[in-house]
């Protein structure tokens, strides 16, 4: 019950007996303005008032001020309401001097008065107008200003005043006494925003925390009621959700209700539940837990329930009704610790996370792609290593690939923290993930991707974004864009909030200083982008094209990399970028007077770095760099050195291994990549020793390949609006199969068709076609062969493809309806997808790859002539599983056949 120690002063007592032998009828009624009330004398006009009214009134006053405050612009609004905030707190601290025995109930009309200024705050006191406050005070009027200028100094007294300050006193609830809200540092601010924020926040918390009391009180008096429990559950995950749901400081709130819970054994008790066998109370408890991970609760669960926790999401694997609550939970548990994260993956907590991946779910695979992202910043290296080895870079491409722009950011921060660890680096290059990171960022704004998610709009707390921190000093260009993203969309939202001395707080100044300094391009705009919303000054920017620096530039540079104490010897040798690129190692040593052997060799590590990201479009008009980067991007490094010395695309055909070496070319085996790669400038087909030699042609003659080795297993053909997750899902299966995989990134970008597709087509031993629903709609009267899917299927069927479909809630439509170039097409036996059977779909999509080419299947009906099997059942195609092979159907056929189906089936042959 709610503590009355205050409310029970003497002086109340005496306003409730007087109140009793009165039955007076207050009316609202005031004087026009508080500004002629005399401080000195109590003086209203030129009569005198009581000192609970003047104390009423000058309450008014600073509620009157503050309101004014609200209106003010933007601009001047922290140094106009930081001034009222002072006359507001002169007021209360006569407030507190003229006020003897109720200073604290004084206090709570004060700090309520004060919710009453902005909207947000209006609204959550209307639930108030029960209370007696409302009465007297707008009983004709919305706002307390309105109600003053009516109020009858005649009829107003002593009593009036003590009745509201009983009344608002009682109304305050008894979990906000027993649990007061802990502020968060940032709230320290002067600023009118921040406070502003703060006094909304309170109102709220008032409001919510009277809503939780009455819920938590009837679970305790459930007496083992268990569908009371489960409707009182469901009642508090409301009030949670609700509270999550508020802009700004939802967050806050949430997290003050969430201790709350905790505190009251509410917590306890759905952990025990956890492991409870009935159904409904299970979903309610797993429900609101996934809502109360606060970051104490979440330390809490890891200590007292872990074990049960990740038990639960491990027997409802299968059950999509649990998904996302099974989820959710482990995407806030790992954001503990790297101990605690390490100890869930032990338990199973990570296969669940990418069991799920697989899901069609997009509220599933949001919190997949948190949860992975989560798990990658918080466990630690080690953690990192056990993600490698469960193949999490391969399955963050389908996360990276979908439409959804928040389920690719967090697939998107998830790969960018693994490729920062350098022991992970390769095994991240080879799953592809990364090449979707860039596109990403430069087709987003963080401005408007902040608006798109709840969770965005609230922002991230200090822990999660001193996580982020490291990102910024990455080699990797990558993790380097996509942190300088986060934070550039963080400085918006906390300048919403006032909160802006968070990056203050966490060091992230400085490291955003030196990013947005940087010749990264698109992370130096997007970390200068963060420093001008936080409000300090950018400093010097570096273009990416390094030749053209100056020795004011270099010297920057220099500072930038550590080597602060050569800057004066740069600067007395005017080094520039031109010098700078082609610097040696014996010039460090006896110009630049760098003595230290290792340091020399850090240097020129860092110096390396430079030339690999470095833009050489001012020099290089034959586009050396862009040939040498596709073939390894180190092989930039030498490109400088080969233009300074006149090397360009016509010359190489000629040019030898010494020639090569003369040009700064000092690795032997990068040479000998650079001349065996040589004839791709010229011939219209490249060499195939590896895959990436199919991307490096720019146009190709397809028709002269047929005869050539296979250089892929599969290519995956897809129609970007529908199939485009089904597509990236195949891609990972099949890759952790051991089938290397083609799959277009590129068309998720809007853009040219491509012609090179149709080389990588050709070069396929196996034509995966996705069909989705919809997916061949743009075939139908497409005689002109515009549309891509038209296109790639035509160039698969005129080649050596063994083409097989596979079908996602797709029906074939009738040969005729198609183009006559890809009628054939329909003929084709495939692979019905079913999401909940992946594994069984894969099981007979691998059979189909592994037999090689087959026709199509044929159908004979006696008396008739032959019918392609356009539409074969579901069960006839399983049940033909076994005889996918053209020789097996062929024998198969002759086994049942006579002469004359025998003379048929030779002509289909013939034609097909």
């Amino acid at each position: 019950m709610i503590d009355k120690s205050v409310s029970e002063s003497s002086l109340f007592k005496e306003a409730r007996a007087q109140k009793a032998n009165k039955s007076v009828s207050y009316k609202a009624a005031a004087h026009s303005s508080s500004d002629n009330i005399d401080d000195n004398t109590g003086i209203l006009g030129n009569k005198k008032v009581s000192e609970s009214a003047k104390v009423y009134f000058d309450l008014s006053k600073s509620e009157e001020m503050e309101q004014a405050a609200m209106s003010m612009k933007m601009t001047s609004k922290d140094e106009r309401g930081k001034g009222k905030m002072v006359q507001a707190e002169a007021s209360k601290s006569k407030v507190q001097m003229d006020q003897k025995s109720s200073v604290e109930a004084y206090k709570q009309v004060e700090s309520k008065s004060k919710g009453i200024l902005s909207s947000q705050a209006s609204e959550e006191s209307s639930s108030y107008s029960k209370s007696k406050e409302v009465k007297f005070r707008s009983s004709e009027c919305s706002s307390v200003q309105s109600s003053m200028s009516c109020i009858s100094q005649d009829s107003f007294s002593q009593d009036a005043i003590l009745d509201e300050v009983m009344e608002r006193e009682e109304a305050v609830p008894a979990l906000c006494l027993k649990y007061p809200l802990e502020l968060p540092p940032s709230y320290s601010s002067d600023s009118h925003i921040s406070w502003q924020c703060l006094t909304n926040l309170k109102v709220s918390y008032q409001k919510s925390s009277r809503n939780l009391e009455k819920h938590i009180e009837a679970i305790k008096n459930a007496n083992g009621n268990v569908n009371e429990e489960i409707k009182h559950l469901n009642l508090i995950l409301r009030v949670i959700e609700h509270a999550w749901k508020i802009e700004v400081y939802g967050r806050d709130l949430s997290y003050g209700l969430c201790d709350v819970i905790r505190q009251e054994g509410i917590l306890d008790m759905v952990i025990q539940n956890c492991s409870s066998s009935n159904k409904d109370l299970l979903k309610a408890s797993a429900g609101l837990l996934e809502q109360i991970l606060s970051t104490e609760n979440r330390k809490y669960v890891v200590e007292n329930g872990l074990e049960t926790v990740i038990n639960m999401t491990l027997s409802l694997k299968d059950n999509h009704e649990f998904a996302k609550f099974t989820t959710g939970i482990l995407e806030g548990l790992f954001k503990v610790s790297a101990e605690a994260s390490s100890k869930m993956v032990a338990l199973g907590g990570l296969d669940i996370i990418l069991h799920w991946c697989r899901s069609a779910d997009l509220g599933v695979l949001r919190r997949c792609a948190k949860a992975i992202s989560n798990l990658s910043l918080f466990g630690g290296s080690e953690v990192q290593e056990e993600m490698a080895t469960h193949n999490v870079p391969e399955w963050l491409f389908p996360l990276a690939f979908m439409a959804d722009d928040n389920i690719r950011y967090y697939a998107c921060l998830a790969i960018c923290v693994l490729v920062a660890n350098k022991e992970l680096e390769a095994a991240v290059m080879k799953s592809g993930t990364l090449d979707l990171v860039m596109p990403f960022i430069n087709s987003t704004k963080p401005s408007v991707f902040a608006k798109n998610d709840l969770a965005h709009r609230q922002g991230r707390d200090s822990i999660y974004l001193e996580h982020l921190i490291p990102l910024l000093s990455s080699r990797r260009e990558e993790a380097q864009a996509l942190a300088a993203f986060h934070f550039a969309m963080e400085a918006g939202i906390k300048a919403e909030q006032g909160r802006v001395g968070i990056f203050y707080d966490i060091g992230a100044i400085e490291p955003l200083k030196t990013v947005a300094s940087s010749p990264n391009a698109t992370a130096s705009k997007l970390a200068a982008q963060a420093l001008k919303i936080i409000g300090e000054d950018v400093p010097h920017k570096l273009t990416p094209q390094v030749p053209v620096w100056n020795t004011e530039d270099v010297a920057h540079w220099i500072k930038q990399v550590g080597f602060k104490d050569y800057v004066d010897a740069f600067v007395s040798c005017r080094v520039d970028g031109d010098i700078l690129l082609l610097l040696t190692e014996d010039e460090l040593q006896n110009s630049i007077g760098m003595t230290c052997k290792i340091a020399r060799k850090r240097f020129l590590r860092e110096l390396k770095g430079l030339k690999v990201t470095a833009d050489y479009s001012s020099c290089d008009r034959s586009q050396i760099d862009s040939w040498m980067m596709k073939i390894l991007p180190d092989l930039s490094q030498y490109t400088y050195c080969m233009l300074k010395n006149g090397m360009s695309k016509e010359l190489l055909s000629t040019t030898s291994h010494e020639e090569l070496k003369e040009c700064g070319v000092t690795n032997p085996i990068h040479r000998r990549l650079i001349l065996e790669h040589i004839d791709d400038l010229y011939c219209s087909l490249p060499k195939y020793g590896s895959f990436n030699s199919l991307q490096r042609q720019k146009s190709v003659d397809v028709s002269s390949i047929s005869t050539l080795p296979k250089a892929v297993d599969v290519f995956i053909s897809y129609r970007r609006s529908t199939g485009s997750q089904l597509a990236s899902l195949l891609k990972v299966h099949l890759q952790l199969r051991g089938f290397t995989v083609f799959l277009d990134i590129d068309r998720l970008r809007a853009g040219k068709f491509d012609e090179n597709l149709l080389l990588n087509i050709k070069m396929a031993r196996h034509f995966l076609l996705v069909l989705t629903p919809n997916s061949l709609d743009r075939c139908f009267g497409d005689h002109e062969l515009t549309d891509w899917v038209h296109k790639e299927v035509v160039t698969a069927l005129d080649s050596d493809c063994n083409i097989i479909p596979v079908l996602d809630s797709f029906d074939w439509p009738t040969a005729e309806s198609l183009p006559e170039d890809m009628q054939q097409v329909v003929y084709f036996n495939g692979v019905r997808w079913v999401h909940d059977y992946q594994d069984a779909c894969m099981h007979k999509l691998e059979n189909f790859l592994k037999v090689g080419k087959r026709t199509p299947q044929i159908e004979y009906v006696y008396g008739k002539s032959p019918s392609l099997l356009a539409n074969k059942s579901d069960t006839d195609l399983t049940a033909s599983e076994d005889n996918i092979s053209e020789t097996s159907t062929k024998k198969s056929f002759k086994e049942r056949s006579t002469g004359l189906f025998n003379s048929i089936w030779e002509n289909v042959i013939e034609t097909y």
